[in-house]
């Protein structure tokens, strides 16, 4: 199979395939693939990169999580025209991606937005549907990989507790906490969530910002009217 030969579309997520291990040493998601070429069907993406693999020119494992990888010496052969930051892929042929049992990774699932100032509703199917995900080296956060999931923070009620607009928390799954820990809470009745310190108060329960802005208020609302998404375990930082 030539390269010229590919339909446009399949040149396309090849090239971005390529592109995106050369730079990260890792797969992407069809999700990315998608949102890249401007296909808004995962099963079109899946057809194509089917097609990539009959070709000879990719490697797929379904079994592992992003297990997609080049086929350099078959990409070499199909008379790929694109350079890698100026090296030609002449001289790859190996896969990018290692078994996740050498690299000790563990994959989050990046499920939306979560606010760290005035609570925003968030949609429930982003629970099922994750935006991305976040890889993380294994031993960074404790506990069962499948508790974990991650938001992005937006707003900055939370800055006293080093946790900045942008940022990214994981959360390990948990419908309780202790008084002091950061939380993700889901507000009954607003039907909004928001990232907070957790107090009880006698039959309340008290959701603390860590901003000294007299503008960011405790939420207070009855104990039955909160539900404890997760206890943050971690925040990562995004460099601009």
């Amino acid at each position: 199979m030539h390269f010229l030969n590919l339909s446009e579309r399949q040149q396309g997520i090849l090239r971005f395939i390529v592109e995106f291990m050369h730079l990260h040493h890792y797969a992407p998601t069809i999700r990315q693939i998608g949102e890249t070429v401007a296909i808004s069907s995962t099963s079109v993406v899946k057809y194509n990169l089917n097609k990539l693999q009959e070709y000879g020119l990719i490697l797929r494992e379904r079994d592992i999580s992003r297990g997609l990888s080049v086929n350099w010496e078959q990409l070499q052969q199909s008379g790929y025209p694109y350079e890698l930051n100026g090296e030609s892929v002449r001289g790859r042929q190996r896969e990018e991606r290692l078994p996740e049992a050498d690299v000790e990774r563990l994959r989050v699932p990046l499920l939306g937005k979560i606010a760290a100032g005035t609570p925003i509703a968030v949609t429930p199917s982003e629970v099922y549907d994750p935006e991305g995900w976040i890889e993380l080296a294994a031993g960074m956060v404790a506990g069962p990989a499948d508790k974990l999931f991650a938001l992005r923070v937006q707003g900055d009620s939370m800055i006293d507790a080093s946790v900045l607009d942008g940022d990214i928390v994981i959360l390990r799954h948990q419908e309780t906490a202790y008084d002091g820990d950061m939380v993700a809470a889901w507000i009954e009745g607003d039907e909004e969530t928001t990232l907070k310190y957790f107090h009880r108060d006698g039959a309340s329960v008290r959701l603390v910002p860590a901003n000294p802005n007299p503008v960011y208020q405790p939420i207070v609302r009855a104990a039955e009217q909160v539900r404890i998404n997760g206890k943050v375990v971690s925040v990562i930082r995004l460099l601009r």
